[in-house]
């Protein structure tokens, strides 16, 4: 677990100062709460891939933070609200997925938050709402659940208006409901008094919130926190790839490490804010730099970053494969690799099959353009036709290194 030195008494004070809050009910009993005991919060995570990406790293941090101000997250894997799917920031519903896939997920994303937290002696709990979503009985939980929400007031939020056009069914309709139920189940369970979330949540974490205040006539609180988006206002965490995971299979330590390396000079200050451990006055004086030094800066940030999410062995490798390439130009062990059959390259392989294989290029029209613009280049030198065929013969050492653009590598190993 990462230690660090506490730079607050109160973890609400240092939330604010990161920049993660957002909003918040009743901010200043909240902030009370938080400075004078141990609060049980929950955080939901549903279950909709094998891993955790990138986006998911706000929460996790703020997990952290939170766990090492005395206060015990209860990590809520959705394993029941998966089923249905959250509407809200969709202009279409989530493809169901079967609920073998959706335990799997949830298997996955506990084993993550595993690396972050710490679970012994209670210091942080899992659950999965499956536990009690999927014998609910309808009849009765409409009867003690259903009567407290107007549709009326539902068809206003956004995370349903924006759908009304194209269809809204009852199925995701129910989702809120399903959601404020979790909210009251650990309430009873656990004596969780604050649910935290990203700031598109705000409408469901208030469902929970206003649920089990008029159940269990006690105060409760909600917290959201700001989404991770670049300066351009994109919601962070895609790449050419796709998405930016944490399972270092998916995307490996190298490819994580470029990614935060490249982000935009503006976004460095408040990324290192919200996804390190750095002291704040550092975070803001490696922000300020310029030129050439914000490379410095970003640097720093990629190895903090991946030696979070991969331990610091992995990011100590990276930082040496990216030097590696964009200082001397030389290549490296660490760089991302596929290994092919030497028989697979007998009669050649066209380059846009290549590419393809690599997942680089999704289709050919983009491998087309690419090279059209000089974008592909095969150990330093540009492809200039897409009828190039790469036959053994273009191996040097049984390997070649090819490049996408000026930022991602790629080796291709024979055997």
């Amino acid at each position: 677990m990462i230690n660090y030195k506490l730079e607050h008494d109160n973890v609400f004070d240092e939330l604010v100062e990161r920049g993660y809050f957002e909003q918040a009910t009743y901010e200043d009993e909240l902030k009370e709460m938080l400075g004078k005991e141990s609060v049980k919060f929950y955080i939901g995570f549903d279950a909709t891939a094998d891993s955790l990406t990138i986006g998911h790293f706000i929460q996790i941090m703020v997990m952290m933070r939170m766990q090492r101000h005395g206060h015990v997250p209860v990590a809520l894997l959705g394993g029941g609200t998966t089923m249905i799917g959250d509407p809200s920031g969709r202009s279409d519903m989530r493809m169901v997925m079967t609920k073998e896939t959706i335990d799997h997920n949830a298997d996955c994303f506990a084993k993550q938050l595993a690396t972050f937290l710490d679970f012994e002696d209670d210091k942080a709990i899992i659950e999965n709402n499956a536990n009690w979503l999927l014998d609910l009985n309808f009849l009765d939980f409409m009867r003690e659940i259903g009567v407290h929400f107007s549709v009326n007031q539902m068809l206003t939020l956004d995370s349903y208006k924006n759908r009304m056009a194209d269809g809204l069914t009852f199925f995701e309709f129910s989702y809120m409901l399903m959601q404020s139920y979790d909210y009251l189940v650990l309430y009873r369970k656990y004596g969780v008094k604050l649910q935290m979330g990203g700031s598109d949540q705000w409408s469901n974490i208030l469902g929970g919130y206003d649920l089990v205040r008029k159940l269990e006539h006690d105060k409760v609180y909600a917290m959201t926190f700001k989404l991770l988006t670049t300066a351009d206002g994109v919601k962070m965490g895609k790449s050419q790839k796709g998405a930016v995971w944490l399972d270092k299979e998916k995307t490996s330590p190298y490819e994580l490490f470029q990614y935060m390396r490249n982000i935009d000079d503006r976004d460095v200050e408040k990324f290192l804010l919200m996804l390190t451990f750095l002291p704040t006055d550092e975070c803001k004086r490696l922000g300020a730099l310029e030129g050439a030094q914000i490379n410095e800066a970003k640097e720093t940030l990629a190895f903090e970053i991946t030696k979070l999410i991969h331990g610091e062995e992995e990011a100590e490798k990276a930082k040496e494969a990216s030097r590696a390439l964009f200082v001397s130009g030389a290549e490296s062990e660490n760089i991302p690799f596929t290994e092919i059959s030497r028989s697979e390259f007998k009669d050649g392989k066209g380059i846009l099959d290549l590419l393809k294989e690599l997942n680089l290029i999704k289709s050919n029209s983009e491998g087309r353009r690419l090279i059209e613009q000089n974008g592909i280049s095969i150990d330093g030198e540009k492809v200039k036709s897409f009828d190039t065929v790469i036959t053994g013969d273009n191996f040097k050492e049984d390997k070649i290194l090819i490049r996408k653009g000026k930022k991602i590598y790629h080796q291709v190993k024979l055997i």
